[in-house]
């Protein structure tokens, strides 16, 4: 299996404070990294998620996912977002975003993957090591150990 999240996939310094331009800067990243064959369908995917549910979560975490005909392999990307931005979350933006991306036929990864990175969100040391983390090799390898070493 490839590792769910290289420090190409992150994003420390996400352009845009709009939901539907920081999960684009983020899908972009898992395109450009063969990840994802096409940005447009993909987003679509996450787009109809996004409407069936907000995926933003208290303590400023938005987490938009899709299962997608257009995802190659299992993906995390991230992104941290200095103004925040607005995923639904009852407490405010978010400032740590997790994109994830699985294969259509990924059921039991996607939501494995979720259900982790959940688990992880709970402790506040995890979101604080993720919003000081210095560059994104930091963060990817940090990510990589709570959430796919587990």
């Amino acid at each position: 299996m490839s590792t769910i999240i290289t420090p190409e996939l992150v994003d420390l310094d996400l352009p845009s404070d709009d939901r539907a331009a920081a999960t684009r800067a983020l899908a972009q990243r898992l395109a450009d990294a063969g990840r994802v064959t096409d940005v447009e369908g993909f987003l679509a995917d996450v787009a109809a998620r996004e409407q069936q549910m907000p995926t933003g979560l208290e303590g400023g975490i938005g987490i938009p996912h899709a299962r997608s005909a257009h995802v190659t392999v299992p993906t995390l990307a991230f992104g941290r977002s200095t103004a925040g931005v607005d995923f639904g979350a009852s407490d405010g933006p978010a400032h740590l975003v997790f994109l994830i991306a699985a294969p259509a036929s990924g059921d039991a990864d996607h939501m494995t993957i979720l259900a982790t990175l959940a688990r992880r969100l709970i402790h506040a040391s995890f979101r604080e090591t993720l919003l000081e983390a210095g560059d994104p090799e930091v963060a990817a390898a940090f990510i990589t150990q709570e959430v796919a070493g587990s």
